[in-house]
């Protein structure tokens, strides 16, 4: 049997996944979760072959519970399942070590596919979507991804500037430079342009 654990925090769609998953003969859902955290814990709890999670959830983002996963050198493979179409998510996916990425629209049995193919170290990818992500670079730093992730939240320069533990003239470098990188007219313009190409 392949082992999973589902995060999603849509409650409905968490149960749909569920069901469509158990009817495959081969495969179990070991754990279900409704924010990033509490997938991160069900991982460690049961110990799955593999992770299917959202990318948009409370707590942590489905990228960030990949690279803490990566970072520990989980057995545990990852396949990310959302309904961004974007090459820039893509491409973070695969920093972070996931292996499968697959969008929600897809028919259910290409899910219990990919989740065979994920648990024996294949990777599944959209390949259109593959072309895409290579095409254009994010040039964003991590760093100015969070300022600029903030400043679109709303945040004020010495609201980052707290939240980061860095100096306002610093963030203020930083907001200057992504606006520049991305042609942008200001911070909620550069955070408006970095969210419609998946860099946020």
């Amino acid at each position: 049997m392949i082992r999973v654990v589902l995060a999603e925090d849509q409650g409905m769609v968490l149960g749909a996944l569920a069901a469509l998953l158990e009817i495959e003969g081969d495969i179990l859902v070991a754990g279900q979760a409704r924010d990033g955290k509490a997938a991160l814990d069900a991982v460690t709890e049961h110990k799955p072959d593999v992770l299917i999670t959202d990318i948009e959830m409370p707590e942590m983002s489905g990228l960030e519970v990949a690279a803490e996963l990566k970072r520990q050198r989980s057995t545990t493979r990852t396949i990310i399942l959302t309904t961004f179409s974007r090459a820039g998510y893509l491409r973070r996916a695969l920093d972070a070590g996931a292996l499968g990425y697959l969008l929600k629209d897809r028919p259910s049995k290409e899910l219990a596919n990919a989740v065979r193919r994920v648990h024996r170290g294949l990777r599944v990818i959209d390949p259109e979507l593959a072309a895409e992500a290579w095409s254009g670079p994010d040039p964003l730093t991590d760093r100015e991804r969070q300022v600029v992730r903030l400043a679109g939240d709303g945040a004020s320069g010495s609201e980052i500037s707290h939240k980061l533990g860095l100096s306002e003239g610093t963030v203020r470098n930083y907001l200057s430079e992504a606006i520049s990188k991305l042609g942008a007219n200001n911070r909620i313009d550069a955070a408006r342009i970095a969210r419609l190409k998946g860099w946020l």
